[in-house]
């Protein structure tokens, strides 16, 4: 590839912009006519053919693809207000919640949720972690006794949920809430097919968001009445008080932001995990190195532990794709960028580039424990985003990751009777299939 179109050559000296180096023609045409029909496929071939910073048309609008580290930090933690989140995929299902909100709303939500995710405040969550964590432990004991096969997946997508909804309400995880709680994946999977108008959309899935609105309904009227669950009071309660100070926080808007949470808070960490005894499965000497470093409940362990979650974050990003929108002219990376553009910004395609990962298809968490084994750009590796809005979450997500598996792994060793050979890109990249297994008996 001639590196006048990359990000190799030097930027030109100011006011010598150059226009985005854009994909050879037929890119998107060969994606079109039997590229697999992924967006990956044809972003991969953009990549490839233009560079870090690379622009291609889907449609009349231009749309620029960024996987260069320098111009990843430039535009999400940087310049952000230059690079706008103007909407969001799943706003049919979260409204405006956090992830879809822009603006000054966004910052005031921001800034209430922040504390509640970091420091002192993930230490109120520790204990319904640790508690959601034993349960999905208990039953895992049960399946190796009985030998009844399990579907990893599922089992993932539980835990977390049960994680999540302890932390939001006080109250463990049920099977009728459970039950109600399917309604949110049923609309999300629904998300790609809905059609565009958004009337017809929202008539499409109607009935399960109307279960969705009853059960967020309910928590927030058990929130106001003070009837706290056994684990005291949740997140639910901070919002409804944070309504008696600030009058946007209406019903509406503490519904979308206990759908958000409770959303974003269970699909990324499942499908990590999912993917994590995926890996595990075809790396078994990953599992036995992690255990290996340390005692139970050493630090050691933990670390190593902590490198299987970051070394699978590395291959499927929680957020494997980041809309922005230009909004003003810029320069990035000695390139020009006309206000009005769409910007994909894709950590999936960051961390798979050979000239910051070596062997980047092998997974390898000692990438994430041995000196300089990682890129020290900030931008090579942005599982959660970086900048302002990077994903409020993420000390939650790597917590409750870390603490179920500190259960499991020393026990129980998931032996698949299948696995999906492809993924699926839609909000999160997730295992396109089932994931059946059997767990071998517990020792006597």
């Amino acid at each position: 590839m001639d590196t006048e179109a990359g990000l190799d050559a030097q930027p030109p000296a100011p006011g010598r912009r150059r226009p985005v180096p854009e994909a050879a023609p037929g890119v998107v045409e060969r994606w079109r006519s039997g590229g697999g029909g992924e967006l990956v496929e044809l972003l991969a071939r953009v990549r490839e053919d233009a560079g870090g910073v690379a622009a291609f048309r889907l449609g009349p609008a231009p749309t620029v693809l960024v996987t260069d580290p320098t111009a990843v930090q430039h535009v999400l933690a940087r310049y952000p207000e230059r690079y706008v989140k103007r909407s969001h995929r799943a706003r049919l299902l979260i409204g405006d919640g956090l992830m879809a909100a822009t603006g000054a709303a966004w910052k005031r939500q921001r800034r209430l949720l922040q504390g509640q995710f970091t420091g002192p405040g993930m230490r109120r969550y520790e204990q319904r972690i640790t508690a959601a964590a034993r349960t999905t432990a208990a039953r895992w004991d049960g399946y190796a006794r009985t030998g009844q096969v399990l579907d990893v997946g599922r089992e993932m997508h539980r835990f977390a949920l049960d994680a999540i909804w302890r932390s939001l309400t006080g109250h463990p995880l049920d099977d009728e809430t459970e039950r109600e709680l399917s309604a949110m994946e049923a609309v999300a999977t629904a998300l790609p097919t809905l059609p565009a108008d958004a009337a017809e959309a929202r008539d499409a899935v109607a009935a399960d968001l109307a279960r969705i609105d009853a059960l967020a309904r309910r928590a927030v009227e058990a929130a106001r009445s003070g009837a706290h669950g056994p684990d005291g009071p949740g997140l639910v309660h901070v919002l409804t008080e944070a309504a008696a100070e600030h009058p946007e926080y209406t019903d509406g808007l503490i519904r979308d932001e206990l759908v958000t949470l409770l959303a974003a808070g269970h699909e990324t960490s499942a499908t990590t995990l999912t993917w994590l005894h995926l890996l595990l499965d075809r790396h078994p000497a990953a599992r036995e190195e992690a255990l290996a470093a340390g005692g139970e409940g050493s630090p050691e362990r933990r670390q190593a532990i902590q490198a299987l979650i970051q070394e699978t974050l590395r291959l499927y990003p929680s957020a494997w794709i980041l809309p922005r929108h230009a909004a003003e002219d810029d320069t990035l990376a000695g390139y020009s960028v006309e206000a009005g553009t769409d910007i994909l910004v894709c950590p999936y395609l960051t961390h798979r580039d050979p000239e910051l990962w070596p062997d980047p298809e092998q997974f390898d968490p000692r990438r994430f424990t041995a000196p300089d084994g990682r890129p020290a750009h900030p931008g090579a590796y942005f599982p959660f985003g970086i900048g302002p809005r990077a994903c409020v979450g993420l000390q939650f997500a790597l917590r409750e990751s870390t603490v179920l598996l500190e259960h499991l792994l020393p026990v129980h060793v998931p032996e698949f009777t299948a696995t999906p050979t492809k993924a699926e890109y839609g909000i999160t990249v997730r295992p396109a299939g089932p994931t059946p297994a059997t767990l071998a008996p517990l020792p006597v």
